[in-house]
């Protein structure tokens, strides 16, 4: 499965597979959406560390990230907490 992207305003909505190749278009999409942003995981099913890395770099600038599910706030999380130490 790939990555949807969809833009409605501010908000950036991922569909799929979110994976480090898609970063450079996700990043585009919000770069058009302006600076408050916000980033809507709803149907994110899948994604690596890079993109956990990513989601935890968009909420460190203030980017609202929402309706991750429950295993992707735990690793983001976890990652937060190891880079921490």
């Amino acid at each position: 499965m790939t990555l949807r992207i969809d833009r409605v305003g501010e908000r950036v909505r991922l569909s799929g597979e979110f994976r480090s190749e898609h970063l450079p278009q996700v990043k585009a999409e919000m770069d058009q959406s302006g600076s408050r942003s916000v980033l809507d995981m709803e149907e994110v099913d899948l994604v690596d560390v890079e993109a956990i890395h990513f989601l935890n770099s968009c909420e460190a600038r203030g980017v609202s990230v929402v309706n991750a599910s429950a295993y992707i706030r735990a690793w983001m999380m976890q990652e937060r907490e190891r880079r921490a130490r």
